[in-house]
């Protein structure tokens, strides 16, 4: 019994004549544990893509960004990653919270090289978790499901201009979240949030937008 394909894979692969390539990938392809290769890929991405199911059955799909070693493997089956401050809507997060299967791709732009992972999702506070990612304020822990190398065919090849300066570093200052100074949004803000931005400054829509369209550092 195939793991990965349903009747609706195998109407698609008999109409293609692709059904004994398709199982001839799974078998060869797909994994069930993370072995050293899949580990040393995994723990060198700064970003992955993260698919979950929201409350309507809808799929999400958002990037996750960090340093290199942001996603960790805890062992042949376990994978862990910080969830870190964001816009305050918890997609993501309150997807897995209500459904725990989720997908993630990981791509290396320069290769180029991709990697597909299935799995289910657990959010935890615990201390000990949150204490492994800085300023991480949940950890997400994914049992593994299934684990397989994708074709690099279509991946164009892209190089890495510069690490996001939002990324929590050691002994390093985060920078405040520029979208959080647009005028109109001081009322919303967090207590934490106030002071900062009162510090810096607000700027209208427009500065903000700006930055994002020009590709400007403070974007």
């Amino acid at each position: 019994m195939s793991r990965l394909y349903g009747d609706q894979h195998r109407a698609l692969q008999d109409e293609h004549d692709s059904r004994r390539m398709a199982d001839r990938i799974e078998m060869i392809a797909v994994k069930t544990e993370i072995t050293d290769m899949e580990k040393g890929f995994i723990e060198s991405r700064d970003m992955f893509f993260l698919t979950t199911i929201d409350h309507m059955g809808r799929p999400t799909v958002s990037y996750k960004g960090g340093d290199a070693g942001f996603v960790r493997v805890l062992d042949q089956n376990t994978i862990a990653f910080p969830s870190y401050d964001g816009n305050g809507m918890y997609l993501s997060m309150g997807n897995v919270s209500a459904n725990p299967e989720i997908g993630i791709l990981f791509i290396d732009f320069e290769k180029p090289f991709r990697m597909r992972l299935q799995g289910k999702a657990a959010i935890t506070k615990d201390p000990s978790a949150v204490a492994m990612f800085k300023e991480a304020e949940m950890v997400v822990v994914v049992k593994l499901s299934e684990l397989w190398m994708n074709c690099p065919r279509y991946v164009h090849r892209f190089q890495k201009l510069a690490p996001s300066r939002y990324v929590p570093r050691a002994d390093v200052e985060t920078p405040l979240c520029e979208w959080k100074r647009i005028d109109g949004l001081q009322d919303v803000l967090r207590p934490k949030e106030i002071a900062a931005v009162e510090k810096a400054g607000n700027i209208s829509i427009d500065a903000w937008m700006g930055e994002v369209f020009s590709g400007g550092d403070k974007a």
